[in-house]
């Protein structure tokens, strides 16, 4: 893939089909279509960018045009997706023994990047009433979640990572949902498209800032990244106007990756697409863990 086009979704890192290390399997549920991949091996990662392990795409078309029924079709898809991998990682079932801790990552005050934050909002958590009150907590039909928002470096001078290890120290979940917003190579992707894997997340990533990694390895139990696209890389756009008219990007596009001109853009509308798409992955969160 060329260096400007960057993104974190599998799909459009060349792990879309199936190639030597790679397994894809696409299926449709619906008007949601979704892709299966697993990249098997080192070589196939270090090809594609994308660390080995398991990723699911999911396809739903702009969340935030979705009517009801369409939202609880793509809700009920993801849901399956994110139970499925679960218990693939923990190696368990969900019951009212399991808990998991959701972690919605990125700065609340800047839409493009709230997609956590607006997810955590609208999630019912359960942990403290299955400390407090359990017998209010065996009716609701959930297992124990929690959730915590870190917020940026910039906010708190800490790093979402130290202090998601610090929650998991003292919750002792047996997996941790990373709710991130995502960076796409295709602007028809934003907040249309939904990425689960089960390798973790580093946050910032998307804007190439990324340094403090949050998976099994840093924080001790098996981390599920979850995330929407919401914006695109400005370089991506000027290489698409380019190509469009026979030019090749390449050289034209460097000055926009110089030092302090690298851009991302977000659609006008993102505020809409934030709110639609915390509504979905909250909602898919629940369908996922109920018992």
């Amino acid at each position: 893939m060329e260096n400007w086009a960057r993104s974190d979704l599998a799909t459009e890192c060349g792990a879309g089909t199936d190639g030597e290390g790679i397994r894809v399997l696409e299926r449709e549920v619906g008007r949601c279509k979704i892709c299966r991949i697993q990249v098997r091996d080192e070589a196939a990662a270090v090809r594609i960018g994308k660390p080995v392990g398991r990723y699911v795409v999911l396809e739903c078309g702009e969340i935030s045009g979705l009517d009801e029924p369409e939202l609880d079709e793509a809700r009920r898809a993801l849901s399956v997706e994110i139970r499925e991998m679960a218990e693939r990682m923990t190696g368990r079932r969900v019951s009212h023994g399991f808990s998991v801790l959701v972690a919605g990552l990125g700065n609340r005050s800047v839409t493009p990047d709230a997609i956590g934050p607006e997810t955590v909002k609208r999630l019912s958590v359960t942990r403290h009433l299955r400390q407090f009150d359990s017998a209010l907590f065996s009716t609701v039909g959930l297992c124990e979640i929690s959730a915590v928002v870190p917020g940026v470096l910039g906010e708190t001078g800490v790093a979402s990572a130290e202090l998601v290890k610090s929650a998991v120290l003292s919750v002792q979940p047996d997996l941790v949902i990373a709710v991130d917003a995502l960076a796409a190579r295709a602007v028809e992707r934003l907040a249309a498209t939904v990425q689960l894997s089960d390798t973790g997340i580093c946050p910032g990533s998307g804007l190439g800032e990324g340094k403090w990694a949050l998976n099994r390895e840093t924080i001790g139990v098996p981390v599920m990244a979850l995330g929407v696209p919401t914006v695109v890389e400005s370089a991506t756009l000027v290489a698409d106007v380019l190509a469009a008219n026979g030019r090749q990007p390449d050289a034209a596009v460097q000055p926009l990756q110089r030092e302090g001109k690298r851009f991302f853009v977000a659609p006008k509308e993102i505020d809409v697409l934030v709110a639609a798409s915390g509504v979905l992955l909250a909602g898919a969160i629940e369908r996922a863990f109920r018992i």
